[in-house]
């Protein structure tokens, strides 16, 4: 509350250009009892990510992949900045253990433990 009161007092007897009216009104916020909210507060990249997800992008491939059938024909999608990628297959849901096994470019792949296909598509970095 003293910051508060302080700032009026600012207001009142310091010339306008000396104290910015948005830094009075903003600390006043806090005490009303309002938050403001985490887009607000996000500076940068971070509030970069914060907009592509409100909008339903996926900036830097965050989000899992919908999940294909794993066939020859529909395999799962491995993106890869690389010609070549490890990548560990869960072949049963509740399965604790992963294989692990390498994919490369250009052809369809299948986990020696259980038959399903990845394929790797090469993608830009994205920055």
């Amino acid at each position: 509350m003293a910051a508060w009161r302080m700032c009026q007092l600012l207001m009142r007897v310091a010339p306008r250009a000396a104290v910015p009216r948005t830094v009075c009104l903003s600390r006043s916020m806090s005490f009303l009892g309002e938050m403001s909210s985490e887009e607000e507060q996000a500076t940068g990249l971070e509030k970069k990510v914060i907009q592509a997800l409100k909008k339903g992008e996926d900036p830097y491939t965050m989000l899992p992949k919908k999940a294909k059938k794993g066939t020859k024909e529909h395999p799962h999608i491995v993106p890869s900045v690389n010609k070549y990628r490890i990548v560990g297959c869960v072949c049963e849901e509740d399965n604790t253990a992963v294989i692990w096994f390498w994919i490369h470019e250009g052809q369809t792949n299948r986990c020696p433990e259980c038959g399903a296909c990845y394929k790797l598509v090469h993608v830009e970095p994205p920055h």
